[in-house]
């Protein structure tokens, strides 16, 4: 008998890692030419714009980035003059980060290319396949932050018998 044979090209989870780092690249081209980040330096300015005010942990958190990748970006965005330090008041050795003016024009002036690149990416996809990765999409993030982790067993259910 043959060992069981995983085909990586057919694997969700590797498609859905693929597709992720594809759009993701396409993605940063955008901002590396527009304002020459990369992509821990857009996801940290993004971040911010949003949020305002965050630590960070909180931005490693958010952004799902390690704290090293976190720790460079914010050097970089602090040497352009596009965001502040401020130590925090209770522990000194947390800092809350803030984006100066620039930055946040920086952010205002990527937010209409972010979005137009959205739709240009949804705008590939007809009205229902748009309404099924939206929502396939939102299933499986809903399904993944659930605080209990399925056991191995429930991995092992075929799908559609479970």
């Amino acid at each position: 008998m043959q060992p069981e044979i995983l085909e990586l090209e057919n694997f969700l989870p590797y498609r859905l890692y693929r597709l992720a780092d594809d759009v993701s690249r396409e993605f940063s081209r955008i901002y590396k030419d527009s304002h020459g980040l990369t992509r821990p330096e857009w996801r940290t300015l993004s971040g911010l714009g949003q949020r305002g005010t965050m630590t960070a942990t909180e931005l490693g958190e958010q952004s799902a980035m390690h704290k090293t990748k976190v720790s460079r970006a914010v050097a970089e965005l602090e040497r352009r003059r596009w965001l502040t330090r401020t130590p925090g008041e209770n522990d000194r050795r947390v800092e809350h980060l803030t984006l100066t003016r620039a930055g946040l024009a920086a952010y205002r002036e990527m937010v209409p290319l972010a979005k137009a690149f959205e739709q240009a990416l949804l705008a590939k996809l007809s009205v229902n396949e748009r309404a099924s990765i939206v929502k396939g999409v939102l299933s499986l993030e809903i399904a993944l932050d659930r605080r209990q982790r399925p056991s191995a067993e429930e991995y092992k259910t075929p799908a559609g018998k479970g």
